[in-house]
């Protein structure tokens, strides 16, 4: 029974199983368990699975840089060996974060860039990153550090960047993605094909720096295991050399046809045999036919920054086979959707992004619906990722979704309102049979309109999301009940967002006791709400933007 003490004799394995296992067979094992799950499981065996996880441990994550602290993660982990911290929550992505909200980077930077002696890797996420925080990882960390990616961070310049890339030689990646940097010369581009002949990824891509086509070509040149490239605006005319020496080039994006119609510009344009990953900008329909001899071997290809019409999305697909990432605006509409379901059988991830909300801005045939989707779930049935904003979806979408795409395990709709009139709400059972019958769902994002999920539809997702860690739901249920109902279920959830919901802050707190364990909860209607459990006790960074309530 569960309640009676276990038999002695079972009691004498277990106890010999945890303190016969040879310390240095111990380390050999569990340096082989990477999953954070596993590693969490394990050190709560018994204190020394507990102490060797601590010296075994690799990597770590820390989900929200206010809910630890980097002097317990420094006595926690003394050996890791890669680090990220993600600073900002994703509301900062759509304006929704004061600029001074803080997340930032020093106190992670100068507490344990020096003591963690292993760092080989570290990534700071929507953080602010100054110049002198990256002179002191420079100093503390630049003669092995190998990985450094910023993401979506702001406060440094190109003069920090230049001293990571004189002083970093053993740098093999170098992300900078949607970072704001303050362009204050082009010399540290240089200085990186100079220094580091092992650099294997660069990533600037979505940025304001400027490109010099002479040091990319010297890139080319010195760093003959350069792998993926993106880069900020760059004429793809400007190219031409570098993609000559670019030998091992497989992933690129950033190039543009800056010059439209002037396609004589680019007689001479081939890209390395390699790349199979291609990301375009100012690409329009004259353009199109320098890329179709490419298109056979294509595995990712990027439209969403381009001029392209729905047809010309159907006739560039249509040559694509092999794909299997895919990103567009929804500009592609239902008929170019279908042409990818005919098409690209081993498609993985799917990506329909808002286009122009004008509609002259957009081909008549654009705009996706759950006819687009159903062909898709169909057609595509390899997906693991499907993230689309549509103008109008239906129960019976969401149920093929469900049916077909049993791999899928990161679903994410957006409903816009430019239809005056959705054809079927509430999208009670679509959303149940999507979570019954996608059963590796880990990510959900659900954003509807009022009246898109009933408090029963709520519950749905309660009742049948027990596989999912992060989820994001807008303008879902009705009243406080619903969410009750919901916070009963999701028994692994680990972060939630709600935006534009219409429950009281007692519901909230009242769900957030249930079920989250490290949960982060946004509400955007007058305010922003943000809840964490915290092992750092109160922020002492707060702007007067920022008012904290911490429990009695």
């Amino acid at each position: 029974m569960g309640g009676e003490a276990p038999e002695p004799r079972r009691l004498d394995r277990a106890m010999s199983f945890c303190g016969g296992v040879p310390e240095e067979a111990l380390h050999l094992v569990l340096g082989y368990v990477d999953d954070p799950r596993d590693r969490e499981a394990a050190s709560l065996v018994c204190r020394r699975w507990h102490r060797i996880d601590a010296l075994t441990r690799k990597h770590v994550t820390v989900p929200f840089c206010y809910a630890a602290s980097p002097a317990h993660l420094l006595a926690r982990f003394p050996r890791l060996e890669s680090l990220a911290v993600k600073g900002k929550p994703r509301a900062a992505m759509y304006g929704l974060i004061p600029d001074d909200w803080g997340a930032y980077a020093r106190p992670w930077v100068a507490e344990l860039a020096a003591p963690l002696e292993c760092l080989k890797a570290i990534h700071l996420r929507r953080m602010v990153v100054t110049d002198d925080d990256l002179a002191a990882l420079v100093r503390a960390r630049g003669h092995m550090l190998q990985e450094l990616k910023l993401d979506k961070c702001s406060g440094f310049s190109t003069d920090a960047l230049r001293l990571v890339a004189c002083s970093c030689r053993s740098l093999r990646t170098l992300f900078l993605e949607e970072c704001t940097v303050a362009d204050k010369g082009t010399e540290w581009l240089h200085d990186l094909a100079v220094n580091n002949p092992v650099l294997m990824t660069l990533n600037f891509h979505m940025t304001e720096l400027t490109v010099v086509p002479e040091d990319l070509e010297l890139l080319a040149k010195n760093c003959k295991l350069l792998t993926s490239l993106k880069i900020s605006d760059c004429d793809f005319s400007d190219l031409i050399g570098f993609f000559r020496m670019a030998t091992s080039l497989q992933d690129f994006a950033g190039g543009a046809f800056i010059e439209q119609g002037e396609l004589t510009k680019y007689g001479n344009f081939k890209f390395p045999s390699r790349l199979c990953s291609l990301g375009l900008t100012y690409m329009g329909t004259n353009e199109m036919p320098i890329i179709f001899p490419f298109s056979a071997i294509l595995k990712k290809l990027d439209l969403q920054y381009t001029f392209l019409t729905t047809e010309d999305h159907c006739q560039l697909i249509a040559k694509c086979p092999n794909l299997l990432v895919l990103a567009v605006r929804n500009v592609i509409g239902d008929r170019g959707l279908g042409v990818v379901a005919d098409t690209c059988k081993k498609l993985q991830r799917l990506r329909v992004e808002r286009g122009d909300d004008d509609p002259g801005m957009q081909e008549e045939q654009g705009g996706v619906s759950q006819v687009g989707l159903t062909s898709v779930a169909v057609g595509c049935r390899e997906l693991e990722y499907i993230a689309a904003y549509v103008s109008d979806i239906t129960n019976g979408a969401l149920e093929s979704i469900g049916t077909f795409c049993k791999n899928l395990c990161d679903f994410r709709l957006v409903l816009l309102d430019r239809e005056e009139r959705i054809t079927d709400l509430p999208l009670d059972n679509g959303v149940r049979a999507l979570l019954r019958g996608c059963t590796k769902l880990r990510r959900f994002a659900l954003y509807l309109r009022p009246g898109g999920l009933s408090d029963v539809g709520l519950g749905y997702i309660g009742q049948y999301s027990g596989t999912i860690q992060y989820m994001l739901l807008g303008n879902v249920g009705e009243t406080d009940d619903g969410l009750i109902r919901f916070a009963l279920g999701c028994v692994n959830l680990r972060k939630l967002e709600l935006r534009s919901c219409c429950f009281s802050e007692q519901a909230l707190a009242l769900a957030l006791r249930n079920r989250m364990k490290d949960g982060e909860p946004c509400v955007d209607t007058q305010a922003q709400i943000l809840a964490y459990y915290s092992l750092a006790g109160k922020r002492s960074d707060c702007p007067q933007s920022v008012v904290p309530l911490y429990p009695a």
